[in-house]
């Protein structure tokens, strides 16, 4: 039908598509969550930056991946026409998104006196893990709207 977005949850969307949507995103944020796994543990091992910063480094660094798999491969085929608002928004709610997830370092080191390596990484998973569900949510409703439908011809 003309004027449905593939992969969208407009006409034709359906579960198939959320399916196909998830499983993208998934790829992205797996992506992600090794750019930010390997930056984290690197900034950790090689410089005098505390948890919390490795943890911000490593976040940020995966923001900037993450984005851009998104835009060229997940929502490849939702609306482009503004980018600066799609971007400005995509910051805004990882800025969001990295709290939840470092906020949970900063409570486990700052609170409970946790910072061995195994307790640093378990808790920066559960912030992943946290802060991703609210990714999902926040992208596909705010950031990478559908297009609008196209108009039929009469």
């Amino acid at each position: 039908m003309r004027g449905t977005v593939r992969g969208g949850r407009g006409e034709g969307g359906g579960l198939g598509a959320l399916g196909r949507e998830i499983t993208k995103f998934g790829v992205v944020g797996g992506l992600g969550l090794v750019v930010n796994f390997g930056v984290f543990n690197l900034f950790r091992l090689c410089t005098p930056l505390s948890t919390v910063q490795c943890g911000l480094a490593g976040t940020g660094v995966a923001v900037v991946v993450n984005y851009l798999g998104y835009r060229y491969f997940t929502y490849r085929d939702r609306d482009k026409s503004g980018v600066a608002r799609e971007f400005s928004l995509f910051v805004l709610f990882s800025a969001a998104s990295l709290t939840i997830e470092n906020g949970g370092l900063y409570a486990a080191l700052h609170w409970f006196g946790w910072d061995t390596a195994l307790q640093d990484n378990l808790v920066k998973a559960l912030g992943i893990a946290v802060a991703t569900v609210f990714r999902f949510w926040s992208y596909r409703t705010w950031v990478f709207r559908l297009s609008p439908p196209a108009e039929e011809p009469t």
